[in-house]
């Protein structure tokens, strides 16, 4: 990994303290240790933000939906007629 872009912060005394004996415990120079944890809570803010949450009701509801066969309603049937009379 090439590194180009820089991310500086300030930290307390003890913040500093706190990393840089976190750093040493799991043998990572301090850098290599707070860009990891950063990077690691950065993906599980994501995928949090990402994942959807159905109440059971919620659930049953959305596999009776997909159990159901697809039948398109007039407007995209005609969208289907229109893309297929353009060669689409």
């Amino acid at each position: 990994m090439t590194a180009t872009a820089r991310l500086d912060l300030r930290l307390s005394a003890r913040d500093r303290e706190r990393l840089d004996r976190a750093a040493a415990l799991a043998g990572l120079p301090l850098a290599t240790f707070v860009r990891t944890a950063v990077l690691r809570e950065a993906d599980r803010t994501v995928a949090a933000e990402s994942a959807v949450t159905l109440s059971p009701e919620e659930s049953r509801r959305f596999l009776a939906a997909l159990a159901k066969p697809f039948a398109p309603n007039v407007a995209l049937r005609r969208a289907l007629e229109k893309g297929d009379a353009l060669g689409v």
